[in-house]
């Protein structure tokens, strides 16, 4: 019987700060050891802290995370099953452009980032953006990978 692997997913954004962390955290939840995910940036600045306390409300912890550049992911010769673009519509031209070996998805979010405000109205902006971000995601582990969600 031929050995299967498992599906190797890349979550993109401008910074990785904020919406590729979400999707890649969420789909590692969802999907669990059943695949293989990271996330990166083309231009990586630093994990929006933001978006770091309101993933702790799903019990997921990135605040000491590191982002990471697509360029060193392309030049180590990472490749991917999916590659996933979580840019806004207003920033599709800057998104990064990275090979996918079966499927290229573009999931236009809007950028956390631009939440103004004090925390309690950066939290009110971000959390519809967070839902939004877990409900696309269950719906990709379901729809398009064939898996279960019972860790999201």
């Amino acid at each position: 019987m031929a050995e299967q692997t498992k599906p190797r997913i890349l979550a993109i954004c401008i910074h990785n700060s904020a919406r590729s962390q979400m999707t890649e955290e969420f789909i590692r939840a969802c999907a669990g050891d059943a695949v293989e995910v990271q996330s990166a940036g083309i231009e990586p600045g630093s994990i929006n802290q933001v978006v770091a306390e309101l993933l702790l409300e799903d019990g997921i912890d990135i605040r000491a995370k590191e982002t990471r550049s697509v360029y060193d992911l392309h030049q180590a010769g990472a490749a991917f099953d999916y590659v996933i673009a979580v840019c806004d519509p207003e920033a599709a031209e800057k998104c990064p452009i990275f090979p996918a070996e079966r499927k290229r998805l573009h999931w236009p979010f809007p950028d956390p980032s631009a939440a103004t405000g004090s925390l309690e109205e950066k939290f009110a902006t971000i959390r519809p953006i967070r839902d939004q971000i877990r409900a696309t995601v269950k719906a990709f582990v379901t729809e398009e990978l064939g898996l279960s969600t019972t860790g999201c």
